[in-house]
């Protein structure tokens, strides 16, 4: 697939460079572990993935807290005033206890969910920072990112309790479907991507699957069409009474062909084939870039068959092939990824996991939380997202 040191993707040249370069410092007094990923391109909008992660356990919720926000705003002063946040994802050890500590914002969309960090903290903080946009908090929910020719609109936190998880899904998917109605959009053409964090997943997943099956039947989202890039996993709100909580992603401006979806066909079967309905990625060209989007991954098989049942170290390994197969896929590889966040079932499995990220990706953005995968025989899942340089001179710059 490549020569030269340059790729092809009909009309789009992707460079077959390391898009990310990655950085590591110790903020908030010394506290706070941060992991940096910067694609910062010669002309148009930097960005950036942050993974903040707390150095000293046993100490209290308030005490992390204040260390990561401490270290955000130090990291924010270095970056510069024209780096903005447009999301933030904030992954809790006790959300009913904690999340009411969680400051109010409206700087950008924010994501609180409860996904005990691994290393024994009570905190984690991923945050996706971009510079020279405008960022803006519409009357519906939805956070506008604007720069040159698009919109890009984020939404965190989106839930409706004391709802079933099949009502409560398709509740949330019709609503945001008419929130992108207001801005002219729509959920087949404009939806990127979505989060759903399913309290004890086990028993609510199921629920979840009809009930997006059901409005996306009703969207033009079908196995002949094209479903959304997506994560399916253990996440519970701070409500007790709420069952599912969504995330989004979407975009307004994009032109017919500028984004695509990922297969890896030898590696991964189609979702539609087990009943659920997702895309495994996705990816969004721009003039000068491309964006792909890695949804939760596991170690299955072309044939949707878990594979290695019960060996968290070949699950893992299997997992990473299958990211890898998505990315080489999109022209990408490992160094052009911008964040990683990986999900475990058991949480005597984190020094095994743990151990084989840190040797494999030391420079990579990432954290392993508590959250169990869709299915019980999955033992691990990641996600991730990548950006690659191109040029194409049929669509407008990021």
């Amino acid at each position: 697939m490549e020569q030269n040191n340059i790729t092809k993707y009909s009309h789009v040249t992707i460079e077959n460079n390391n898009a990310m370069e990655y950085s590591h410092v110790t903020l908030g007094s010394g506290s706070v572990d941060v992991t940096l990923a910067a694609f910062k391109p010669a002309e148009g909008v930097a960005e950036y993935h942050a993974m903040f992660r707390c150095l000293i356990p046993g100490t209290t919720f308030s005490e992390q807290l204040d260390g990561v926000l401490q270290a955000y705003d130090e990291l924010s002063a270095t970056l510069g005033r024209d780096v903005r946040p447009v999301f933030k994802r904030y992954f809790l050890s006790d959300a009913a206890n904690q999340a009411c500590e969680i400051p109010a914002e409206s700087e950008c969309a924010v994501s609180v969910i409860e996904q005990s960090p691994l290393d024994g903290t009570k905190i984690a903080l991923w945050v996706y920072f971009q510079d020279d946009v405008t960022v803006k908090n519409l009357y519906n929910g939805l956070f506008e990112v604007t720069h040159g020719d698009y919109r890009h609109f984020w939404q965190g936190n989106a839930c409706a309790p004391d709802l079933q998880s099949e009502v409560a899904t398709r509740a949330l998917l019709c609503d945001y479907a008419l929130r992108l109605e207001d801005e002219g959009c729509t959920l087949a053409r404009n939806c990127m991507r979505t989060w759903f964090f399913v309290q004890n997943v086990d028993v609510n997943y199921s629920g979840v699957v009809k009930g997006r099956n059901e409005v996306f039947a009703t969207n033009e989202l079908t196995r002949d069409t094209h479903f959304i890039a997506s994560t399916g996993i253990c996440g519970r709100h701070a409500d007790p009474r709420v069952t599912v909580t969504m995330d989004t992603y979407a975009v307004d401006g994009l032109r017919d062909g500028q984004h695509g979806y990922l297969y890896a066909p030898d590696y991964i079967n189609p979702t539609y084939e087990y009943g659920v309905s997702f895309e495994r990625g996705a990816y969004i060209d721009y003039g000068d870039r491309r964006h792909v989007l890695v949804s939760g991954t596991a170690s299955i098989n072309n044939e949707g068959k878990i594979m290695y049942p019960g060996d968290i170290r070949r699950q893992t390994m299997r997992m990473w092939d299958n990211v890898h197969a998505l990315l080489d896929e999109a022209g990408c590889s490992w160094g052009n990824v911008g964040y990683i966040i990986v999900y475990l079932r058991d949480l005597s499995d984190y020094a095994v996991v743990n151990s084989m990220f840190r040797e494999r990706f030391p420079d990579i953005p990432h954290v392993i939380v508590l959250a169990p995968v869709c299915r019980p025989g999955w033992l691990v899942e990641m996600e991730c997202m990548a950006v690659k340089p191109c040029h194409n001179e049929c669509y407008a710059r990021f």
